[in-house]
Parts: structure tokens; sequence; C-alpha cells
């Protein structure tokens, strides 16, 4: 693999391309038109415009982005997170392009894609999932009846897609009518398809996935953990590894199930197994990702492991250069993401121009960043800037380099998430490692952060006013 095409934008292009260029691998960017000047576009060897602003004009049209990669004699499509990378037919059209796909076969995609499909694909696996039916249900009458079997609380979730859409909690019969069309509505909306599942509501869940990566030889090795529980509207925001709360026994148990739910699609590549754990440290199978995650990072830092470049090596036919022995947890590492979100405002999206732009530096901190000072916010993408990851030897050094961290990253022009990850990371129930994924809406008040801005704001300006009755005390002594 000589040349790949880097079919994505912001930090996981300019991640992906960093460790090709490492490889020696040439490397092409796509890009839309408002992301002409972008930090991908400028490192890349090669970009190529393929449309207009919105996703569907440009970063969504597969075959463009094939026809380039054929037009440029490019031996291999990475398709980084989001986009395309979990579209099978894409996957098939670049396989068929005789053109290497870096990531799972289009077989795998679908099977996964498919909250239902996957189920049906663990089971000859005996691995735990929460109680509720297989099968992919729009009939509200024949739903009610088996969540009344289920018992109460329910989760009803689209088949079909992620991202906390087409997902509703049911705590009492009462509301099931009408949680139950909002679902549907939502799902058909999101992704075409109105089936929904239900299943047992785990009350106080952790979010535990589990990093896999597989070869064509039949090797599959797990990297261990990510805790994933700080989210708001059902995405994640702050992640870690490892997690606060796994023995090792327990650890070694996702480890093997995770092992298994990629062995039950054939899986290829780098992919997550995703786990609900509740207050019990009871696990269940949650869904699969096929595809690099957000929060890769962190598991990179705990292992030592790039996992780009063993998923383009993967790609290309080699067999996995480490065993499941080889690999060792050091340390603890810490991300949070920088999204362009207003979190005294409900998180809702903070659009502009960055005035100032400024990442932090120093041992143990690490930018995954996608945008410079200057530049404009695009509205028509996920909001996510940057990936702001630490650490320490310790999991309470890596939320002290965190803390740290967030105070050096300047950014003016828009608001971001950085206040609440220093919210969090100051949190009790953060720092005890007692929480799940509901720490935002048991603890969070905007109000906190504004009161601790303001009392921070009073702070600067005492220092400053006791500096400057200092210089005036000097500059009156008699010469």
């Amino acid at each position: 693999m000589q040349k790949i095409l880097v079919a994505n934008r912001g930090e996981i292009a300019v991640r992906v391309i960093k460790s090709a260029k490492k490889m020696g691998i040439k490397t092409v960017a796509v890009y839309s038109v408002v992301d002409r000047n972008a930090p991908h576009v400028k490192l890349a060897d090669e970009a190529v415009c393929i449309g207009e602003a919105p996703s569907n004009q440009s970063y969504l049209k597969g075959d463009r982005i094939i026809e380039v990669a054929k037009s440029l004699n490019v031996d291999g499509i990475h398709p980084g997170y989001g986009f395309l990378s979990e579209n099978a037919e894409f996957a098939e059209a670049v396989e068929k392009s005789g053109l290497t796909f870096i990531g799972p076969k289009s077989k795998a995609i679908t099977i996964m894609g498919s909250k239902l499909a996957a189920k049906d694909a663990v089971k000859a696996y005996d691995i735990p999932m929460v109680p509720g039916i297989d099968e992919a249900i729009t009939d509200a009458p024949k739903a009610k009846e088996i969540a009344a079997q289920i018992g109460y609380p329910i989760l009803i979730k689209a088949s079909a897609g992620g991202g906390g859409k087409g997902m509703r909690v049911v705590q009492e019969e009462k509301d099931f009518d009408s949680q139950m069309n909002r679902a549907i509505s939502e799902a058909t909306s999101a992704f075409g398809d109105g089936s929904v599942f239900i299943e047992k509501y785990v009350g106080s869940p952790r979010h535990i996935e589990i990093q896999v990566m597989a070869d064509s030889h039949g090797n599959i090795i797990h990297l261990f953990e990510r805790e994933c529980s700080i989210q708001r509207r059902h995405q994640k925001v702050v992640e870690e590894a490892p997690s606060a709360v796994l023995s090792e026994e327990l650890r070694a148990k996702m480890g093997e199930a995770a092992v298994k739910v990629a062995k039950a699609c054939d899986y290829l590549g780098a992919g997550t197994v995703e786990f609900l754990l509740d207050e019990n440290h009871n696990f269940y199978f949650l869904e699969m990702n096929t595809r690099l995650q957000v929060e890769h990072p962190v598991t990179e830092l705990i292992t030592g492991v790039d996992l780009v470049e063993l998923q383009i090596k993967v790609a290309r036919g080699e067999q996995l250069p480490i065993t499941q022995e080889d690999l060792k947890i050091k340390g603890h590492a810490l991300e949070l993401r920088v999204y362009a979100e207003d979190p005294l405002n409900d998180f809702l999206p903070s659009v502009g121009k960055l005035e100032r732009y400024r990442l932090p530096k120093g041992e143990g901190i690490r930018v995954d960043n996608g945008i410079e000072e200057g530049m404009d916010v695009p509205i028509y993408y996920d909001p996510m800037l940057a990936k702001l990851v630490t650490y320490g030897n310790t999991r309470e050094e890596a939320i002290e380099l965190m803390k740290e961290a967030i105070d050096n990253y300047e950014v003016e022009g828009i608001e971001t998430t950085l206040p609440f990850g220093k919210y969090v990371c100051e949190h009790e129930a953060f720092r005890s490692g007692n929480f799940d994924t509901h720490f935002v809406k048991k603890y969070y008040n905007p109000e906190d952060i504004k009161n601790a801005q303001e009392n921070e704001a009073r702070l600067a300006a005492l220092v400053a006013l006791q500096q400057y009755l200092k210089d005036q005390k000097k500059l009156r002594l008699p010469v």
C-alpha cells in the first residue's frame, strides 16, 4: 500500500494522515468547499475538492470519492469515523472497485449495523445480553404486551441507528404509547427505518467498551477497556482508560466476550464492542462499532500501540505483530471531546470565527486537533473541534493534568465544552469513580460553572490589583 485516500475531515483525517506519513505512505485528502483551508488539506500530499459544504454533497458521496481515488492511483481508502465509515454499501463498492477498504468487510458492517442482527449473530457464543425481544417491531399493541412481560422500566431503541436517536426510556405502562410513537417517528426520520426493539432498562449503567483488532490470519486481540459513562444526550464527552471499577477478572471476561463478538461476524481490523455494566458489575452486550472510535487515543496511550498503523497493516494482509500476552496496561489516560457547544446553554451548538485558538502543550498532553485560529467553525458537520487527552502514571495524575491542560487551552470567538470538562474533573463523583451514565442528569448544574468562572475572574482581578499597587509603591520610592 503506497498511497491512501482519507475519506473524512477534521481531527480524524489529520490523525490518519500522520500515521500514514510515519509509515512512508502517501496521502490524499478530500474536502468540501468550506474546508478548503482546513489542516487535513494542508497536511496531505494531495488534496481534491469533492463538493459543496453539506455532507450529502461532499463527504457522503461515495461514488465521487472512489472516482478520485482511482484517478490518483490510490491503493486504499480509510474512512475514519462518521460519514461513510459504517456504510456497508460504500465498503462493498470500494472492494468491487479493486481498492482496499481500511476497515472490516461489508458483511460484518451489515451484521453489526443492525442491533437485532448483531444480537442474533452472537447468540451462539453465550454472551450476556440485556433481557428483551430479539425481533424488530412496529406494532404498538404487541410491543406493549412484550414490555409488560419484561417488566418496567423498559427501553425502546431504534434497530437501525445510534447516537441516542429513536431511544426512549419508559418508566410506567401509562407512558408507553406516546414514547413508542416518538421512538418510531424519530427512528424513521433519522434512519429511514422505524423498527425498534424493546429491552429491560438497566437503571444505573456504566458504559464500558472493549477495543478489538483482528487480522485476516485468524488472530483477534483485545486492547482492554475504555470507560465512556460521562455523556450528554447519549453522546460521550469524557472517556478514560482503564475503567476505575473493573477488576482483573472482570476485565479478562469482558475482553474474552469482545473477542467472541468479533469472531461471530468474521471481523477484520479495528472495532469496538460496547457493553453495559450494571450496579452489581454484571455486563451485557450492547452493540459493536465497526470502525475506529473517537476515543481511541486513550487506548493507544495505555498500550503504546498505534491503532491506525495496525489498521493499515491488517488491511494490507499482514499478520498482527502483537499477541494478547504482549499487551499490558501502563498508566491512565483521559480524553475530553472539545465540542463547539455551550455547556451553559444546554450544550447548544456554538458557531463563529475562532478569534484565538491556542493548544496546551507539555509532557503527558496530547491534542488531536482539526481546526486553526482564524477559521470559521462550520455549521454543516459534527461540532467536535479536537480531543484533549492527558496521560499519567495514575488516574489522579491524569485528572490533575487534564485540569491544567484545560486552563491552558485558549479559545475565543465560540463556546466549547472545556469548562464542562473541568467541572467533571473537579466533581467528587467522578474523582471517586462512583458515577454512571446519568452523571449529567444527577449532578450537572450550569450555574456551578458560572459561579466558578466568576470567582476565578474576581481572584484574577484581585491579583492584578495587588500587583498594580505593589508596582505603584515601587515607583514612589525616592531615588
